[in-house]
């Protein structure tokens, strides 16, 4: 009974793996017949960003900037690729994540290459902030698109300690050592020093959509939206934050013509997810997971 347990299981995994292997492959369609000189490389930026990824197994449904960034500086080195498609489906992340592949995505730019975003279902807050750092951004009309500010959370459990008989006893070297704790209020002092914080983060996010939307959008303009709100890429498009409508085969024919390819110029994903991957964002539920305490968020 046992061994037939084992075989069951074993053969099941084989299974699995080998659906998912074929599914992984058929992500990268419309690869090209390359009768074409040169490359579109695509670059898959999926649920949360973050700086260093999840160092969970079983939430590693968000995007790792640090690999994000690892494989544009490698397409900027490599003679074959000739234009680069963000293919974005995320609500955005981390503050520093998002800038950190934004000033890659600049770099690569200088090469001379174009870079093009390809909004997914969300293209939003942190999102938008890499997509600004594209030569064009093309959307779906019902993307989710837009959220363009900053937030900082922290959770008050002083009452619930309260009823379970927990107390802190805090020693500190100096006043603000301890600011964000759940077991005490924010004093005004600490949240005007928080707020001021938000708002440097938020100015930064204000220059980058009016130094990627040069020429389409004002500063006012874009401040007049920036309030966090969601928009649909239709909306984004008529507000001068997208640049056309159309899906992802749409912004590959754009990339190609921009770096003057041949139609059925090859596709290459560069950071096609490994069989693990797969499993675990075809099981988990994509969701930007609240994070708490000192991290501010686009």
């Amino acid at each position: 009974m046992g061994k037939k347990l084992v075989m069951g299981i074993i053969i099941l995994f084989l299974l699995v793996m080998g659906t998912l292997s074929i599914r992984s492959a058929g992500r990268s369609a419309d690869t090209g017949s390359g009768a074409g000189k040169g490359k579109v490389g695509v670059i898959q930026i999926k649920g949360a960003l973050t700086e260093t990824g999840s160092e969970s197994i079983l939430s590693a449904t968000g995007s790792d900037a640090e690999k994000i960034m690892e494989e544009i500086r490698k397409a900027a080195k490599r003679d074959d690729i000739k234009a680069l498609v963000l293919r974005i489906n995320s609500p955005g992340g981390t503050s520093v994540a998002a800038q950190e592949v934004g000033i890659e995505l600049d770099r690569f730019r200088k090469t001379g290459k174009p870079v093009v975003t390809s909004m997914g279902d969300v293209c939003a807050s942190g999102g938008y902030w890499v997509a600004c750092s594209s030569d064009r951004i093309i959307a779906n009309p019902s993307t989710l698109t837009g959220s363009i500010g900053v937030i900082m959370e922290f959770s008050n459990l002083e009452g619930l300690y309260g009823k379970i008989g927990i107390r802190e006893e805090v020693i500190k070297s100096g006043a603000y050592k301890d600011i964000g704790s759940s077991t005490r209020q924010l004093t005004a002092d600490e949240r005007v020093m928080l707020q001021n914080l938000v708002n440097d983060s938020y100015s930064q996010f204000l220059d980058q959509v009016t130094r990627g939307r040069k020429g389409k959008m004002t500063r006012e303009e874009v401040t007049n939206i920036a309030d966090g709100r969601i928009i649909s890429g239709r909306q984004g498009k008529e507000l001068g934050l997208v640049d056309d409508l159309g899906n992802y085969y749409d912004a590959l024919a754009i990339a190609r013509k921009m770096a003057h390819l041949e139609n059925d110029s090859e596709v290459e994903v560069l950071n096609k997810p490994g069989i693990w991957e797969t499993l675990v964002a075809d099981v988990s539920a994509q969701r930007l997971l609240p994070q708490q305490g000192w991290q501010l968020r686009y």
